[in-house]
C-alpha cells in the first residue's frame, strides 16, 4: 500500500504540472486572440491626425496600436538611421528609420521600409526620403527593448527600434512611446523600399497545446491505475499458487491428549 500511495502522489504531482502548463497555454491563446482582434479593429481604420492618438503627454494607448495616423511636415534626412538584422525577403535586411518633424513641432520616428544587405556592414544604397513638405501615413507601433545580449551597431545604425536610445541620437522633442510603419507618402521619395507584410491572423497552436496538457494529466492517472492493477493481479496469482496451510482446531488437539492418557493408563 505504501508503494501505491507513492504512485498516486506522483500522478497528482504530474497532473498539477500539466494543469499549470495548460493554463499557461490558455493565457497565451487569449493574448494572441486579443492581438488578432486589435489588428482587425485598427489595421484598415481611417487615418487620423497624430495628435488625436498621441497627445501632449506623448503616451500611446495600447488599444491604438496599428491604427493609421497622418503626419504633415518634413523628414529630417540627416538623422536617418538603419536598424540591423531585420527578417525581410528571406535575409537579414536593414530597416530605414527617418525622423519626421510634424506640424506640431514634435519629432516622430518613421520606418520607411527595408533594404537588402550589401557586401559589407551596410546596404549598398538607401533611397532618400522626399525633401520639403510631405504628407505621410503610418501605422502606430510600440518601440522595442534593447537586445539582452548588449550587442551594439556601427555608426548610423541601431540594433533594435528602442525609441529612448534613438531619441538620444536625434535633435528635437522625440516621441518615445511609438513609431510608425509607413503606409504611403506624398510626394514619394526617390527609389523604392521594401514594404511591410500585414500581420498574420494565425492564432497559433496554443489552444491545441493546452488541450494536450489536460489529456497528458488524465493519461498520467490512467497509467498509474494500470500499474496498480497489474501489481494487484500479480500478487493475487502468487497467493493462489501457494499450497494451502494445514488447519488444526483446539477440539482435535484435546482428543489427541485424551488418547495419549488412555494409552498411558494401560
Amino acid at each position: 500500500m505504501g508503494r501505491w500511495t507513492v504512485y498516486v502522489l506522483i500522478a497528482i504531482g504530474f497532473a498539477i504540472a500539466c494543469a499549470f502548463l495548460s493554463n499557461w497555454q490558455f493565457e497565451r491563446n487569449e493574448t494572441r486572440s486579443e492581438q488578432i482582434a486589435l489588428v482587425e479593429k485598427n489595421y484598415d481604420a481611417d487615418p487620423v491626425p497624430l495628435a488625436d492618438l498621441i497627445g501632449d503627454d506623448g503616451v500611446l494607448d495600447p488599444g491604438d496600436v496599428w491604427h493609421p495616423v497622418v503626419l504633415n511636415g518634413e523628414y529630417i534626412a540627416d538623422d536617418q538611421l538603419l536598424v540591423r538584422n531585420r527578417p525581410h525577403g528571406g535575409t537579414s535586411a536593414f530597416e530605414v528609420l527617418v525622423p519626421f518633424r510634424d506640424v506640431d513641432g514634435r519629432v516622430f520616428i518613421v520606418d520607411r521600409g527595408w533594404v537588402p544587405p550589401g557586401d559589407g556592414d551596410s546596404p549598398d544604397s538607401v533611397p532618400a526620403p522626399p525633401p520639403g513638405e510631405v504628407e505621410v501615413i503610418v501605422r502606430l507601433r510600440p518601440g522595442e527593448q534593447l537586445p539582452a545580449s548588449g550587442r551594439g551597431a556601427p555608426d548610423g545604425q541601431v540594433p533594435t527600434i528602442n525609441l529612448p536610445s534613438i531619441a538620444e541620437l536625434v535633435d528635437g522633442d522625440v516621441i518615445t512611446s511609438a513609431y510608425g510603419q509607413i503606409v504611403s507618402e506624398t510626394p514619394p521619395g526617390d527609389g523604392t523600399l521594401g514594404g511591410f507584410d500585414s500581420p498574420t491572423d494565425d492564432p497559433g497552436p496554443h489552444l491545441s497545446y493546452a488541450i494536450q496538457w489536460i489529456l497528458f494529466a488524465l493519461m498520467g492517472f490512467v497509467f498509474i491505475g494500470y500499474i496498480i492493477r497489474t501489481e494487484i493481479v500479480k500478487h493475487r496469482e502468487e497467493v493462489e499458487g501457494m499450497p494451502a496451510p494445514v488447519k488444526t482446531t483446539r477440539r482435535r488437539d484435546k482428543d489427541a491428549d485424551v488418547e495419549d492418557e488412555l494409552l498411558d493408563a494401560r
